[in-house]
């Protein structure tokens, strides 16, 4: 993966332990409090109307393809650079989701890599994911924790969940393939963020508390990369955008701001 020779934001002991562990604890906010004020206003909204609907609020997919509003923070200054001393200058929006747990009964995140999700979609797979706390994301209710280094994979071997555990995902990574006693507890305030490899191994337990734990996850690529949106199972109408620089891949970029009608 490639990075800036002047970082924006991160230290150059930083960049190289996201590049060696696969993930980084910046332990700072992200957004400027204004703007992080009208992101929870939002968020709040939106779980309201997703709930009110009949949806469970843990897998809150592509919501920027309905609400443009959120391109506003998507394509944030402060976001893009954190990502750009990642990944370059050449930046893709590629994707972006709500995880809100409710109290009482959030469901657990099994232990999985986004790559397994998003195979042949990327080459090659250099996704960053900027996770960026709404509510404080704790032990106790069911922060994400990550396995450091396991980035070099990206590609394990999965089983189905058993069918009486109410789980976010459909299927986890089989045992043996990693150490879990290695993890790494993303403990975040809100409006602090984490970041990790589309290739490294992370999941979270249930959400057993009395405190909600809502997470806003946006995805970036380098343009350099190329997307191949017919592998999304939905017709290749998958938009992505151009957030910054230019394309690199020869990548075809929908309008941000707009709803994709297509989708």
């Amino acid at each position: 993966m490639s990075t800036t020779t002047t970082a924006k934001v991160f230290t150059p002991d930083q960049v190289h332990h996201y590049q060696e562990q696969g993930y980084l604890l910046p332990q700072r906010q992200l957004l400027p409090a204004a703007d992080y004020a009208a992101l929870s206003a939002t968020t709040e909204s939106l779980v309201a109307s997703w709930a009110a609907a009949g949806g469970r609020t843990e897998h809150m997919d592509v919501p920027h393809f309905y609400h443009p509003e959120l391109f506003r923070f998507l394509l944030h200054d402060a976001v893009l650079d954190v990502v750009e001393d990642l990944i370059g200058p050449d930046i893709a929006l590629f994707s972006n989701h709500f995880i809100c747990k409710p109290t009482g009964d959030g469901r657990r995140v099994p232990w999985h890599e986004d790559s397994a999700y998003w195979k042949g979609m990327w080459d090659p797979m250099e996704v960053v994911t900027v996770w960026l706390a709404i509510d404080p994301s704790t032990l106790s209710n069911g922060c994400m924790k990550v396995i450091p280094g396991s980035h070099a994979g990206g590609y394990s071997a999965y089983h189905d969940v058993a069918v009486d555990d109410p789980s976010v995902f459909a299927t986890e990574i089989s045992a043996g393939q990693f150490d879990s006693d290695t993890a790494v507890a993303c403990e975040l305030a809100p409006g602090e963020y984490s970041l990790h490899h589309a290739r490294c191994i992370h999941g979270s337990a249930a959400n057993t508390s009395s405190q909600r734990r809502c997470g806003y996850i946006m995805r970036y690529c380098s343009t350099a990369s190329r997307f191949d949106g017919s592998s999304t199972g939905r017709d290749g109408l998958h938009q992505i955008y151009l957030a910054r620089g230019r394309d690199r891949a020869g990548n075809n970029y929908g309008e941000a701001g707009t709803v994709n009608r297509a989708w």
